[in-house]
C-alpha cells in the first residue's frame, strides 16, 4: 500500500493497514494525512473505528461545534425513527399518507378513474387506511401494555401508601422529548451507530485533534525536515 512508503515504513510493518487497518490506524492515524486515512473507510465501518480513542475525540468535538447536520431538525428527517416524540403541529396524523394513497389510487386506476363512480370510493378507501393505522396503533400499545410484568396486589396489612417506584412515569414534555432525542442522536454518532456519510469527513479530519497535539506533530515534520 502507497501510504507505507508515504509514512517511510517498511513494505512488511506490523500491522499491516491492509490485514489488520483499525490496528494500523490506532497506532498511526494521527501522522496519516486525510486523503490517505479516508480510504479507510472502504475497508473499516464507523462502528469499528469507535475503538480508535482518536477518533472517538474527534466526533465529540465535532458535537460540540453544533454542527447543521446534527441540529434538531436535521437529525429528525435524518433520523426519524431515532424521534419518539409527539409528531409536530400541523403534521399529518397516522396513516393519513397511506389513506391519501389509498384515495389516489382509487381516482387513478379504479374504473378507469371515472369520477361519478370512484369519487366517494376513494375517499372511502381513505378513510378506511386511516382506521386501519390507528386500529395498529392500539393494537401495538395493548400489546406493550400486556408485556409489561405483573404486579400482584400488596397485602391487606400493607400500607395503603402507594410506593412512588410503582406510580406511572410523567409524560415527557415536548422539550424533554427533545432532549432526549438531541442526547440520543450525539451518542450514537459518537459509537458510529448512525447511517450518515459525516462518519468519512469527522473520522479522517485532523482539525478536530487536541490543538496541543497537532501542534507537537507539526513540530515533528519541522525537525523531520530539518535533519
Amino acid at each position: 500500500m502507497d501510504i507505507l512508503n508515504y509514512l517511510g515504513l517498511p513494505p512488511d510493518y506490523q500491522p499491516s493497514p491492509e490485514s489488520h487497518p483499525i490496528r494500523f490506524l490506532s497506532q498511526n492515524i494521527r501522522i496519516i494525512p486525510t486523503h490517505f486515512a479516508q480510504k479507510f473507510a472502504q475497508c473499516t465501518t464507523p462502528k469499528q473505528r469507535t475503538v480508535i480513542a482518536t477518533i472517538r475525540n474527534r466526533r465529540t468535538k465535532f458535537t460540540q461545534s453544533n454542527p447543521t447536520e446534527l441540529s434538531f431538525e436535521s437529525a429528525k428527517r435524518s433520523w426519524p425513527l431515532l424521534w419518539t416524540g409527539d409528531p409536530p403541529e400541523g403534521a399529518p396524523r397516522r396513516g393519513r399518507a397511506e389513506g391519501l394513497e389509498e384515495k389516489k389510487w382509487a381516482d387513478r386506476e379504479f374504473l378507469g378513474g371515472a369520477k361519478q363512480h370512484v369519487g366517494k370510493l376513494g375517499t372511502l378507501l381513505g378513510d378506511y387506511e386511516e382506521e386501519r393505522a390507528a386500529e395498529r396503533s392500539r393494537i401495538d400499545r395493548r400489546r406493550r401494555e400486556a408485556e409489561e410484568p405483573f404486579i400482584p396486589e400488596e397485602d391487606e396489612d400493607t400500607s395503603d401508601e402507594e410506593d412512588p417506584a410503582l406510580a406511572p412515569p410523567e409524560q415527557e414534555s415536548p422539550e424533554e422529548a427533545r432532549l432526549v432525542f438531541e442526547r440520543s442522536v450525539m451518542e450514537k454518532f459518537i459509537y458510529g451507530l448512525l447511517d450518515s456519510d459525516l462518519y468519512v469527513t469527522v473520522d479522517f479530519d485532523d482539525r478536530w485533534d487536541e490543538e496541543s497535539f497537532r501542534d507537537d506533530e507539526e513540530r515533528w515534520f519541522d525537525d523531520e525536515g530539518e535533519s
